[in-house]
């Protein structure tokens, strides 16, 4: 008997125009449904007149039976899997399903339709040809800085999901951390009250903590923050530069390492291209001055 096949599809994220033609075909013709939430994705498919046989495979339920499952699409059975909106395996359910699959044999068919990251990359106007998807921002406060402190160098639009009640803090967050950058927040994409607001990440900081003060903010929201300038770029990488011009320093005065280990330790610590970090680490023998370098210096 010939394998099954597994189908990914992408559900609406709030307009059902958004279904595609292929994705009820996928639903129509499959033997099983695995379903976020059977009861979303049940509404879905009362909307298209579609009669299915559902199982709820969110993440957990996914952990303990993808072996189960994979049997099953081996043993010749059609699945097809949906997230409650959006691609799924996107900050949603489905990678799991879609390794083991293949691990098995399994024939896995991904369909394109709607996603928050891409509908929201291009709703921002933001220009840069590349972007980084971070996810969720963790609930800890020091975890989401250092998240975004960690991405700061990228020259990439960044993207993140955040709730409605964290918003006023992660933009306060970004704020601080990137005060220069512009930040649109995009909220309740494709819905009938899909708003979109761009501007520096101060100002939409603000706005957004006003309209806290006088009603709860709802829905769901994809922030996006802008590639760094030029300016930022080039003192970003001046800090850096000095920041590793002092670590040479500590290496070779005060922990006696060698040049070579130095450098080989500036490498990994910044970046630094070999030649360079080599090159730091003799001024800082030779002088134990903070040696300058440029921007040239990094990969």
């Amino acid at each position: 008997m010939a394998m099954g096949t597994l189908f990914l599809c992408p559900t609406p994220l709030g307009n059902l125009g958004d279904m595609t033609p292929r994705a009820l075909d996928a639903l129509r013709g499959a033997n099983t449904v695995l379903a976020e939430d059977t009861r979303v994705t049940g509404k879905l498919l009362a909307a298209f007149d579609i009669k299915a046989h559902l199982e709820r495979m969110d993440e957990q339920m996914l952990s303990r039976k993808v072996d189960q499952i994979v049997d099953r699409l081996v043993a010749g059975e059609t699945m097809a899997f949906c997230s409650d909106a959006g691609m799924p395996g996107v900050s949603d359910p489905g990678s799991r399903l879609v390794a083991a699959a293949r691990s098995a044999g399994v024939s896995v068919c991904v369909l394109p339709g709607a996603t928050a990251t891409a509908t929201a990359y291009v709703a921002s106007g933001f220009s840069c040809p590349r972007f980084y998807f971070g996810g969720f921002f963790p609930r800890k406060a020091t975890a989401a800085t250092h998240l975004l402190e960690s991405v700061a160098s990228l020259d990439a639009v960044l993207l993140f999901y955040e709730s409605p009640h964290r918003l006023v803090a992660a933009l306060k967050r970004i704020a601080s951390v990137y005060p220069h950058r512009r930040v649109a927040v995009c909220r309740e994409l494709t819905k009938i009250h899909e708003e979109v607001q761009v501007g520096y990440s101060g100002e939409i900081a603000d706005l957004f903590a006003h309209r806290a003060k006088k009603e709860p903010i709802k829905g769901e929201i994809v922030i996006v923050i802008d590639a760094p300038s030029a300016d930022e770029a080039a003192d970003r990488c001046k800090d850096a530069a000095s920041s590793a011009a002092a670590r040479a320093v500590e290496l070779v005065m005060n922990e006696r390492h060698s040049c070579k280990d130095a450098a080989t330790a500036l490498q990994h610590e910044f970046g630094l291209s070999r030649n360079a970090a080599y090159e730091i680490a003799q001024q800082a023998r030779s002088s134990g001055n903070f040696p300058k370098i440029t921007s040239d210096d990094h990969e």
